[in-house]
């Protein structure tokens, strides 16, 4: 495929949009990745990645190397995540913290939204379609209502949790973040990122590669083979993750961890039963915004493709 450089930063915009996303328990790069026309790209740039890769580089040098690995896409998107890691996360925490149903809100539309886009790309739907859409909801639904666990400080607990939560990163509606809120280690993976801390980045790291290369190989064969079945199970996903990112919330439970309190059980409530000022109007209004942007990169999409 041929590319020019605008069409470069436009992956890397890409990338920084994924990585925001990952940085917010609840939200959901690979949705990103979907809604924006690379995510099929990805899963079978990342699946192709074997050792004949390195026969190439051997036999027939670096260009063809790099060509059959799409290199010039990984690493523009790369850059784009990297950049979004390391400069969004403290942002993103800000925001969920000062402005939660406010923030909550215009990911619930834009996540919303997705449900739709992924939809259209079923090509027939049918009754076992229709059931692989509710399976996959009720899948997501039941991960957002665990109760994270505390966690542990081994570094091989780091590496499992790397490879669990970069197969989450990748699956639309199913929230890397959250997973490793689950597992009890999403405080540790972010202030090894603030802080740069390069060993427990670097075991996240080697963790993240290698479920990457493995589960990416499982989602490369299932587009490939069960395309219409495929998509009806990211889209149920990420129907059912919805009750993770629902702006109004009750707490349920909180526990002192690292001398902050954290929220460990909550439920969704209607605006009406929230306890505290609702921003009812704000909410609404950026509900709307993120469903739009949705409807809005469609529409370039399409653009591109005619």
């Amino acid at each position: 495929m041929s590319r020019s450089f605008k069409d470069y930063i436009g992956i890397s915009l890409k990338g920084l949009a994924m990585g925001a996303a990952d940085v917010i328990p609840g939200v959901s790069g690979g949705t990103i990745a979907f809604i924006t026309g690379i995510y099929e790209e990805l899963i079978t740039s990342i699946g192709n990645i074997n050792l004949g890769l390195f026969k190439t580089l051997k036999e027939k040098g670096i260009k063809p190397f790099w060509e059959e690995l799409n290199g010039n896409f990984l690493i523009s998107l790369a850059i784009g995540i990297g950049i979004s890691l390391f400069t969004l996360m403290r942002l993103a925490h800000y925001l969920i913290e000062s402005h939660p149903i406010k923030i909550w809100a215009f990911f619930f539309g834009l996540v919303l939204a997705s449900v739709w886009f992924v939809a259209k790309q079923v090509t027939k739907w049918r009754l076992s379609t229709y059931i692989i859409f509710a399976l996959g909801a009720i899948i997501a639904f039941g991960v957002t209502q665990l109760t994270p666990a505390g966690g542990a400080n081994s570094n091989f607990y780091f590496f499992f949790a790397g490879a669990i939560a970069i197969c989450a990163m990748i699956l639309p509606g199913i929230s890397g973040a959250f997973i490793l809120l689950l597992l009890g280690v999403y405080k540790d993976a972010s202030e090894a990122v603030s802080r740069l801390d390069f060993e427990i980045i670097l075991i996240f790291g080697l963790g993240g590669i290698t479920g990457l290369l493995t589960f990416s190989k499982l989602l490369k064969w299932l587009f490939s083979n069960y395309k219409n079945m495929t998509l009806a199970l990211l889209g149920g996903f990420i129907l059912g993750s919805l009750n993770k990112i629902w702006p109004w919330k009750e707490v349920l439970k909180t526990e002192i961890i690292g001398g902050k309190t954290r929220i460990i059980a909550e439920r969704s409530v209607l605006p009406a039963n929230f306890d505290g000022e609702n921003h009812m109007i704000f909410a609404i209004f950026l509900f709307i915004v993120g469903f739009l942007t949705i409807i809005l990169l469609e529409k370039i999409g399409d653009k591109k493709t005619n």
